[in-house]
């Protein structure tokens, strides 16, 4: 039977108990202090962890940074994989803790979301056992993108990219707060979120996962989300806190050729100017611990590079550096730049890193150990990456209630989390193209609903789900609706017509289609007066979604050909993780709406937007390019192309796009006037005070995202195109106009110079607010750091 947790077992009296009985710890009994009576002083936490740290061997401080997956410890012989529950496998929870004093266990069992009271028993018993063997608690940690996604009925929102669509900070900040309450009465503290690599290539699998190519709004959107993790002050100690993640440092977007797992490169500047302010935002927003990418950035590992100097001192981070996953072993069987497994473990941890994900072995403590004896590991090494390590557990108050009170956590999976992911949802949903103001549709239209999309709940949520990385089998997803099942709720079943047209093959590779019958989806469409395309990609994750080519499928490609000769209007749903390529018949489609990967309530959303019960207000996180050639971000270099292209092919940038960044239309309309500065010339060290009024021209009420843009006329290196430097986003009913103030702050027209450090020069600038614009001079030639 498992026991359960109770008040002595939080305080002295539980360390006492298991001090006591803990006869195979090799301690010194003639220490002054028990780690309880640490524990239970007034001293900071900082003395503390030295205090803990003194009276641990290396065995055990070595322990303390190797992190294991559940599946090691539930493994039981002779029990077929798909036996529930998960049951803990006591002798391998005794090897693990006893023997290798594991300090840290991460995911779930057979890659499956668990009961929220399974959780906390499965926990309660890893807890006890370590702390009567090494006196510390175990350090739990999960990946939780967009949700706790690993506890059965928890609520899940949006992938990462949809958050970014919202332009919402707000909205972010609520779900990380559910995300972190609903993670935390699953007895686990420790979150691998957010993603805060930088998505600037269409074609990197891994785009989904971001808040998108533009660093500010990335920056703003990470703060938000730490914010709801960890509270504003950061005391994570709090029933309903966990500590964050950030991930995966640095340049894991970078990819040349676009493809997970394979080298990036970046030259300084680009790495300090779009990629590394991202990761400051969250670190200064306080987040505990970041991951480390398990890539290559210009042909260094960073596992065994990049993490002292420019994470730490230049970044000034100071908490936990966890590796990826195996991320270690690459260094010697994939990437080549170690001879052996311990060779590699002594690169990383003389890097940095301070904890490994093994994740199924014990190899690493056994090395390490030997590594240190050796001397080729100093224990100033050692010591320092373990008192962070216990300084988190410490933070997050594991020491005092290394089990959550499950009894606490009445809103888990309430509908009031449900009715906030809802509205994440619809404001991600981003209206591309309307034309003949087709949308809104009536009730009573009679639509014919196909494309391989339209009735599966997996693409909806994309990757990182409740039962695998991949989540190509069923997802927890009763009483939720595909794009179908909710679109026949809100017209009629009698109006809804399916037919798939193109499906994808289950078990094959992410992008396999099969059961294509295309002319079974044309004699349906003469029954219905709209066709609502359903489009887009499979569920991927990391290199399993690599791509040799950004078009969409020649199968999908050729049922919505067929779908536009039909003479129906046709209405293209894109359910995609990054922005395929639909140039070869973009102009065939009347309407198109990118719902990016919406979640479980992504069906729902977009057939309340069809029928016009909500007005949507997404805007593209990205650039959505219109060639495989033309790939690039919004705010790219000015160059000679750019004239030669306005000159010859009519194009206004050196990136024919399909549609621009911040792009997003509305069923009603914003007129912008009156822009207003409060300077025309500003010193380096004064606030430029910006406003401008909005108004809603249009019929119904709608959100709107007021984008700030700066452009520097010259500058030492060239300038950008432009630079998105604030945003807000504000609700307007027909008629109603309001002032948008903003601050910008001279310190934010910064850029990094050819000296590698954030450079102001003497100069003009064009401010730009959708058709609006002013010219305003910095006037004094000054550089800080």
């Amino acid at each position: 039977m498992v026991k359960k947790l109770t008040i002595p077992f939080l305080g002295i009296v539980f360390f006492c108990y298991f001090w006591s009985a803990n006869s195979t710890n090799a301690r010194d009994e003639n220490k002054e202090e028990s780690i309880a009576e640490i524990i239970n002083s007034t001293i900071s936490v900082e003395k503390k962890a030295d205090q803990i740290l003194q009276k641990l061997t290396l065995e055990e401080k070595v322990g303390q940074m190797t992190q294991i997956t559940l599946d090691v410890i539930t493994r039981n012989e002779n029990t077929d994989v798909s036996d529930e529950p998960a049951v803990l496998n006591q002798k391998k929870v005794r090897e693990a803790i006893a023997k290798y004093k594991i300090g840290a266990v991460l995911n779930t069992a057979k890659n499956k979301a668990r009961p929220k009271k399974e959780w906390n028993d499965i926990i309660t018993q890893i807890q006890e056992e370590a702390i009567q063997e090494i006196g510390i608690p175990v350090l739990f940690g999960t990946d939780v993108q967009h949700g706790s996604i690993y506890t059965e009925e928890a609520t899940l929102f949006p992938q990462q990219i949809n958050m970014a669509a919202t332009w919402n900070t707000d909205l972010v900040r609520k779900s990380a707060e559910i995300i972190a309450y609903e993670t935390r009465a699953s007895s686990i503290p420790w979150l691998f979120a957010p993603t805060m690599e930088m998505g600037r290539s269409a074609l990197w699998p891994g785009l989904w996962e971001t808040y998108g190519e533009d660093v500010y709004l990335a920056s703003q959107m990470g703060k938000a989300a730490v914010n709801g993790f960890e509270g504003v002050n950061n005391e994570i100690s709090h029933s309903n806190k966990v500590a964050s993640c950030i991930k995966h440092f640095v340049g894991e977007g970078a990819k040349k050729s676009g493809k997970d797992g394979t080298p990036s490169y970046l030259s300084e500047i680009e790495l300090r100017e779009y990629y590394l302010p991202s990761y400051k935002a969250a670190i200064d927003a306080g987040a505990h611990a970041v991951m480390v990418n398990s890539g290559i950035i210009n042909s260094a590992f960073v596992h065994s590079s990049l993490l002292t100097e420019l994470l730490r001192d230049e970044l000034g981070f100071k908490g936990v550096a966890v590796t990826d996953w195996t991320a270690i072993k690459n260094l010697y069987h994939r990437d080549r730049v170690a001879v052996n497994h311990k060779e590699a473990i002594k690169k990383a941890i003389n890097a940095g890193v301070d904890m490994s994900i093994v994740p199924s072995d014990f190899a690493f403590t056994k090395y390490l150990i030997e590594l240190v004896n050796e001397g080729e590991v100093s224990m100033i090494r050692i010591n320092e990456a373990v008192k962070r390590i216990l300084k988190l557990k410490l933070y997050l108050g594991l020491f005092d209630k290394p089990v959550s009170d499950a009894d606490h956590y009445t809103d888990f999976g309430s509908e009031k989390h449900k009715e906030i992911a809802y509205q994440a949802t619809l404001e991600s949903i981003t209206l591309l193209k309307n034309e003949q103001k087709l949308l809104p549709l009536k009730k009573g239209t009679k639509i014919l609903v196909t494309g391989p999309n339209a009735n599966l709940m997996c693409t909806l949520n994309g990757g990182k789900n409740s039962n695998g990385q991949n989540s190509k089998t069923a997802l927890l997803t009763y009483g939720y609706n595909t794009i179908l099942k909710a679109v026949q709720n809100r017209f009629g079943k009698e109006n809804v017509y399916y037919e798939a047209g193109v499906e994808y093959k289950q078990g094959g590779r992410f992008d396999e289609e099969t059961n294509i019958d295309i002319q079974a989806a044309v004699e349906n469409a003469k029954k219905a007066d709209v066709i609502l395309l359903c489009l887009g990609e499979n569920t991927y994750t990391q290199s399993s979604g690599n791509l040799h080519d950004l078009y969409i499928s020649q199968n999908q490609r050729a049922l919505a050909e067929a779908m536009a000769s039909t003479d129906k209007p046709v209405i293209l749903a894109l359910n995609e993780g990054r922005p395929r390529l639909i140039s070869q018949f973009q102009t065939q489609m009347t309407a198109i709406l990118q719902t990016y990967l919406p979640g479980h309530f992504g069906g729902d959303a977009l057939a309340s937007i069809l029928i016009g019960e909500n007005n949507p207000s997404g805007k593209l996180p990205y650039s959505y390019p219109m060639y495989p050639n033309a790939l690039g971000t919004y705010d790219h270099k000015l160059s000679q192309a750019q004239e030669n292209m306005q000159r010859i092919y009519g194009y206004n940038s050196v990136l024919p796009l399909q549609y621009s960044f911040g792009y997003g239309l509305s069923y009603t309309t914003f007129e912008y006037s009156s822009l207003l500065l409060s300077k025309k010339e500003i010193d380096p060290d004064e606030n430029l005070m910006v406003q401008v009024k909005v108004k809603n021209t249009g019929p119904v009420a709608g959100k709107e995202v007021v984008q700030l843009y700066v452009k520097d006329l010259y500058a030492s290196i060239t300038p950008d195109n432009k630079r998105l430097r604030k945003f807000e986003k504000v609700h307007l009913k027909p008629g109603e106009s309001k002032v948008v103030n903003f601050k910008l702050k001279a310190e934010e027209l910064a850029f990094i110079g050819s000296d590698l450090k954030k450079t102001i020069e003497k100069g003009e600038f064009k401010l730009m607010i959708a058709d609006q614009s002013e010219v305003f001079k910095v006037t004094d030639m000054n550089k800080y750091q």
